[in-house]
């Protein structure tokens, strides 16, 4: 089927969409024909003004497509219309299914940058066989959540000769003067993502999707405790709350499942620069978790952003120089089999090696996420035969591991490091 344009970037009048749409303008290297898509026309062609400017190329000649996830007709025309649609609008517990159905109807791959389990797990359970008809591809978590830490864990893997078993990462976010901020949107996935894990519904949702308990392979992996001190790292850490653990579970039961390759555990953590950063973080989680289960708590939590995030979220979102000052480092302590290892693998077998990698990258939501998003969405364009021939609703694991998308985020500024080499491991 003909359409009219390679990509629509849909939301791309949003906080994040009009990150999207300028780290899109400068990577279309291909001119491949694209489009911008939301309710607004004027705000649309205003996001094509700034994205001229800081580009000094003219893309006032974009096209622009109405389109509103309330008008079922609208999508249908807009998911029609494209190969492949980068959907920036959330959060996606509200908005997100109506384009997923769209695109899924009208043959159309779907990206989003979702950070929110139940969102992300009920597409699967809903459209992945619909997709799989179509052969098109759905992938959520397309960027900060969740590619650096899936992808990252396919980069080990890669470098791993045997059979990795156990994966542990590290999150350092460091910021300048003026420090960081994230911008409401973000904000208001988080409070509903409490309210969700509160009402227990992704439990029962994974029940259904998932009926079969996942094989371990090797010893279990053990967790850290709620607060420890990372001698890995140096620093106080905490485990990682966001959507990477179980974005990897899923990655990870895809491989078993279809690939028929054992899955490896794995446990996320984030370090926080010293204790009173511990402290103040426990306060404020305490403090956010007990508001957003109760819904006059979620209506204080959104009106109040500034305040309730102690001024880590606002509906400004962070300034030029704030983003520019901003970078994480993703640091992953891996340990498996060699593939000279000798005897059955077992939960009491001693792991004999190990490796260290690590991902280094900009600010995290609006330059890493734009990044992301931006290469996944040209694997998908251009490398179709390297992908999984069924499709489906995918992670990026499962979705972009036979790809060049790590080459190409590596030359997009998302750096890929090998730190310590494969090697033995002494005394265990």
């Amino acid at each position: 089927m003909s359409r009219s344009f390679d990509v629509v970037i849909f939301g791309a009048s949003g906080f994040t969409g009009q990150f999207v749409v300028q780290e899109f303008a400068k990577h279309n290297s291909q001119n491949l024909r694209w489009a911008v898509a939301g309710r607004n026309k004027e705000k649309l062609q205003n996001v094509l003004q700034q994205a001229s400017e800081q580009s000094g190329k003219d893309y006032s000649g974009i096209d622009v497509i109405i389109a509103d996830v309330k008008n079922e007709e609208s999508l249908n025309t807009m998911c029609s219309q494209a190969r492949i649609v980068l959907n920036c609008v959330g959060p996606y517990r509200f908005f997100g299914e109506p384009v997923v159905k769209a695109c899924v109807e009208n043959g159309c791959h779907h990206l989003d940058v979702s950070g929110e389990p139940e969102y992300l797990e009920t597409m699967q359970f809903k459209y992945n066989e619909k997709a799989k008809e179509s052969k098109i591809f759905v992938v959520g978590t397309c960027g900060f959540d969740s590619i650096p830490a899936d992808m990252g864990i396919v980069y080990t893997q890669k470098k791993f000769p045997g059979q990795l078993c156990h994966v542990e990462s590290f999150l350092t976010v460091h910021s300048g003067d003026k420090g960081m901020r994230g911008h409401y949107g973000t904000y208001q996935s988080l409070i509903y993502g409490v309210a969700s894990e509160k009402e227990g519904n992704l439990k029962t949702l994974r029940k259904q999707l998932f009926p079969n308990p996942m094989p371990k392979v090797g010893p279990k992996l053990k967790m850290r405790g709620s607060i420890f001190f990372g001698k890995e790292v140096d620093k106080w850490s905490l485990p990682f709350l966001g959507a990477d653990p179980s974005v990897v579970r899923r990655t990870q039961r895809y491989r078993n499942d279809e690939l028929q390759k054992p899955p490896i555990q794995y446990a996320a953590y984030f370090t926080m620069p010293s204790i009173i950063y511990v402290a103040m973080f426990l306060v404020f989680g305490l403090l956010f978790m007990l508001l957003a289960s109760f819904q006059y708590g979620r209506k204080l939590l959104e009106k109040y952003p500034k305040i309730f995030s102690f001024g880590l979220f606002s509906h400004e979102g962070p300034t030029k120089e704030q983003m520019d000052s901003t970078g994480f480092t993703m640091t992953f302590y891996a340990k498996g089999f060699s593939k000279d290892y000798e005897g059955e693998i077992n939960s009491d077998s001693k792991m004999d090696k190990k490796i260290i990698t690590r991902i280094v990258g900009p600010e995290l939501a609006y330059v890493t996420t734009p990044i992301c998003m931006v290469q996944a969405a040209l694997v998908i364009l251009n490398e179709r035969e390297s992908m999984p021939e069924s499709g489906g609703v995918l992670t990026p694991g499962a979705a972009f591991a036979e790809t060049t998308l790590i080459e190409r985020l590596d030359k997009a500024g998302v750096r890929f490091v090998t730190v310590e080499e494969p090697k033995a491991i002494a005394n265990e």
